[in-house]
Parts: C-alpha cells; sequence; structure tokens
C-alpha cells in the first residue's frame, strides 16, 4: 500500500514531461528591462503587416504551438497555425445558402468573372474556391495548393482528401481588390442528409476553421427565401467568436417594392435575433450586387448607398489586417490556456488507488455535472470568466468520439501559466507599441517623398520662366544678326 501511495504521488506530482515539449523553452520577447520588444533578427525595415507576421510566428512556434501539441488542442477545436497564416493577405469568406448570389457577388466585386465560375438557379459551386492574385490567370487544384507554403491552406489536409477533391485555388490578374484580399467562396448550404452525409467532409467544422482565419465574413440571403433551415442554423453557429467580423447582405432586394423591402428587412432580422445570440443587431447591407441593372428603381438611391457602404468596409480591411492579427492570436492563446488548464485538471482527477479502470474514471469525470463543477472552481481559482470556458456537454461528446485519453496528458506546471499571462498582459501591448512606431516611421517617410517631390515640382515650375526667357533672347539675336 505504501508503494502505491509513493508511486500515486509521483505522478501526480510530474510536471510537463518533454515527452511533447521537447526543447519547450519558455522565455519573454521583451528586451532586457522590458523596454521593448526584442525583434530576435527580424529585420527592421519590413512592412508593418510583414513585421507583426513574423514576430507572432516566432512567438507563437517558440512559445504556444508545444502547449497545442501537448493537450491536442487542435483535435478539440481548429488545426494549429502555419507561418503562412502569419503573413498572408486578409482573408473574406462568402457564406450563404445555394442560389442566393455568393458567385455573382464575387463577379461584380473583381469587376470580371474568375475562372471556372458557373452562374445558375440551381446548386452550382459544390466546392471551396480560393480566390487569390496572380500574374496568369490558372487553376491549381486542392491537394496541390495545401503543399505550396507560400499560400494559407496547408491545415486543411486535416480534414482528409475528400475535401481537397472539393477545393481548389484559382489565381486571377488584373483585378486590384486581389492585390490585398484573399476571397474564399464556399458552396451553397444544402439541407437534410445532402448536407450532413453526402458532402464526405465535416462542412460546420470548416466554415470554423475559415471564420478563425478570416477577417471579415459576408453572410448573403435572398430577398425571397429568408428561411434559416436548420443546416444554416449549424453553420451560422459554427462562426460562434466570431461574431464582429459578420456581415450580411440581403440580396436581390431590387425585385421587391419598399413596402415589401421593409417587411423583409424585419423578418430577416427577426430570424437572425434566433440564431446569432448577441445584444447587438447585425448590421445588413441591402441591395442588388452584380452587373446587370435594377429591376425597380423605387429604391435605387438606397441600394447605391449601400453598395459604396460595403465596399468601403471591405477595403479598409488591409488597413486593419495588422490589428486583427494580434487581436486574433491574443483570442487563441487565452484559449490554448484555458484547454491547457482544464486538461491539467482532469488529469489531477485520475487516481491508481481506485479499483475502476481509467477509462470508467475517465467517463466517470467527463459527465456534464462534474465537468461543470470542475469548470467553476477553474474559473474562481485562476480568476477566469465562466464564457471563457467550451460546452461542458461538447467537450465530453468530443472526447469520447475522437478516443482522447485524459490520463495520458501531463500536469501543467504553474510557471507555464504564470507565462502565458504574461505574454498577454505585457508583451502583447509591446508590439502594439512598436507596431506604433513602425507606422509613425512609415508616415513619416511617406511625407518626407511627398515634400521632397513637391519640392522638385517647384524647382521645375521656377526654371521653366528661365528656360522661355532665354530661347526668347536667343531668338531675338539669330532675328538681328
Amino acid at each position: 500500500l505504501r508503494m502505491m501511495i509513493h508511486s500515486a504521488a509521483r505522478v501526480r506530482s510530474r510536471p510537463l514531461t518533454p515527452k511533447y515539449c521537447r526543447g519547450f523553452g519558455w522565455f519573454p520577447i521583451s528586451m532586457p528591462g522590458g523596454s521593448k520588444v526584442d525583434l530576435r533578427g527580424i529585420d527592421e525595415n519590413l512592412e508593418p503587416r510583414e513585421f507583426v507576421g513574423q514576430t507572432l510566428s516566432q512567438i507563437y512556434f517558440s512559445k504556444v504551438l508545444a502547449l497545442e501539441k501537448a493537450y491536442q488542442y487542435d483535435k478539440f477545436y481548429t488545426p494549429s497555425w502555419t507561418r503562412a497564416d502569419f503573413c498572408c493577405k486578409p482573408i473574406v469568406l462568402v457564406l450563404g445558402q445555394y442560389s442566393v448570389g455568393k458567385t455573382s457577388f464575387i463577379h461584380h466585386l473583381l469587376g470580371r468573372p474568375y475562372p471556372g465560375a458557373h452562374v445558375s438557379p440551381e446548386p452550382t459551386t459544390d466546392k471551396f474556391v480560393a480566390i487569390m492574385e496572380g500574374t496568369l490567370e490558372k487553376t491549381i487544384p486542392g491537394n496541390a495548393a495545401v503543399m505550396q507554403e507560400d499560400k494559407p491552406f496547408e491545415t486543411l489536409k486535416t480534414y482528409g482528401s475528400q475535401l481537397l477533391n472539393r477545393f481548389e485555388c484559382v489565381e486571377v490578374p488584373e483585378a486590384p481588390l486581389l492585390e490585398n484580399l484573399i476571397i474564399i467562396d464556399s458552396p451553397g448550404v444544402l439541407s437534410g442528409e445532402k448536407q450532413r452525409v453526402e458532402r464526405g467532409y465535416d462542412f460546420s467544422g470548416l466554415v470554423s476553421h475559415w471564420a478563425e482565419r478570416s477577417e471579415r465574413i459576408l453572410l448573403l440571403f435572398d430577398a425571397h427565401k429568408l428561411d434559416i433551415s436548420d443546416e444554416l442554423k449549424e453553420a451560422i453557429q459554427a462562426l460562434n467568436g466570431n461574431e464582429d467580423k459578420i456581415r450580411c447582405i440581403l440580396n436581390k432586394a431590387d425585385r421587391v417594392g419598399s413596402q415589401e423591402l421593409m417587411r423583409v428587412y424585419g423578418a430577416l432580422l427577426w430570424s437572425l435575433g434566433k440564431v446569432v445570440k448577441t445584444p447587438e443587431v447585425m448590421r445588413i447591407f441591402v441591395g442588388s450586387f452584380w452587373e446587370q441593372p435594377y429591376v425597380k428603381e423605387d429604391n435605387k438611391s438606397l441600394f447605391d448607398a449601400e453598395r459604396q457602404s460595403l465596399l468601403k468596409d471591405i477595403e479598409s480591411l488591409p488597413a486593419n489586417s495588422t490589428i486583427r492579427k494580434i487581436n486574433e492570436f491574443a483570442k487563441r492563446l487565452r484559449h490554448v490556456k484555458v484547454h491547457s488548464i482544464i486538461c491539467s485538471a482532469l488529469k489531477k482527477k485520475f487516481t491508481m488507488l481506485s479499483l475502476k479502470s481509467k477509462q470508467a474514471q475517465q467517463d466517470e469525470i467527463l459527465r456534464p455535472s462534474n465537468l461543470d463543477k470542475v469548470f467553476r472552481t477553474l474559473a474562481k481559482q485562476h480568476a477566469m470568466h465562466m464564457g471563457d470556458f467550451p460546452d461542458a456537454d461538447n467537450f465530453s461528446e468530443t472526447v469520447d468520439a475522437l478516443d482522447i485519453k485524459i490520463w495520458e496528458f501531463d500536469r501543467l506546471a504553474g510557471s507555464y501559466v504564470e507565462t502565458m499571462d504574461q505574454l498577454l498582459s505585457d508583451e502583447m501591448p509591446l508590439l502594439f507599441s512598436k507596431l506604433g512606431e513602425k507606422r509613425e516611421k512609415s508616415a513619416l517617410a511617406a511625407e518626407t517623398v511627398a515634400v521632397t517631390a513637391a519640392k522638385g515640382a517647384t524647382a521645375t515650375q521656377q526654371q521653366q520662366p528661365d528656360r522661355t526667357k532665354h530661347d526668347e533672347t536667343k531668338h531675338d539675336d539669330t532675328k538681328n544678326s
């Protein structure tokens, strides 16, 4: 009995071992004295977007990734990030039911159709299409696109070959909008078994994957089809945690009159209120977003103003992409911290003195009522909000479905939690400060170039009368001669 007690105590006191975290060195990214962020070989002359991308990438791969692997974060939530995810252009996800005008809307944004696009009343887009800038017009199949390190699609390999067969990357030249954006065209949300079984991949999980990496999510609705099906509701709920990125578009609104449009707008708000659990009213753009003239011009001025507002919102994304990347990184860092604390706490509840097997103990621990008590205890212990914790039922179902053995996890040392807190409270503000300095330098450099150009133009204008006077004198001398 003494030997069993000693062995159990030794296992319980074991810290995070190098089993998953070999070379897992925690270190502050601030310089000695905490005055500024240590660039660690990153070029100071990089543009703000590239500078932030490389800095966050270095922090993630040196500090966060090993912790994600130790507690299998990618199985519970979304796959681990790659270096291309930090340096890629802002991503715009277009989502909606079939035949609501998603592909026509993208054609309207680009000013031209992209290769392989087909517009028809029936469901036509049966795959995810990533539309990017390119020198030549070409289509890259999904299995080849995920192998290219310069494109942010490597993590799609975790969703299986069925998805890769229904994914492609399209490069479009001479599209000004794509110089600073990547657009993802999604297949229309179907209904019944076609949505859940025949796709061959986890559609809602993939929507959640794209939502985490997107800067803007455009949710399209048809003015004549406002019903939100169970499948579309499930897809919208997969956007949970990214509500600030969502912009709703009521398309084909030119086919109804003013009175009907008012009723349609109210019905859409009422339907969304039952699905999206936010106290704020979602922003809805109303209009007809394609190249054809309006069917009914009763609200032409309204549609034109809404179109300009939407284009302005999309075009402003590159200017705020660096701040958005830092925000998404901090959100993921906080989520990883909570997940690690949960898994470590559940690991402590296993005991070798129990007559039950490890699997039986895990089943008892993962009961939703028991999990809820654990979450509340951890929230009080670490001063966290209950909203940061996952749903107990979903957590338990994920463990059972993926056959995850929590008793094989390692305990989390307290120093790692302190380092995560320091990273969130101290080092992220330093990165914001560094970003502000770089923006000021960029603005100053642009102002200097503008002043120099203005001085050069002024000097040229001053020299022009002298040249004219010299030419006139020369002409007079020639005439006198």
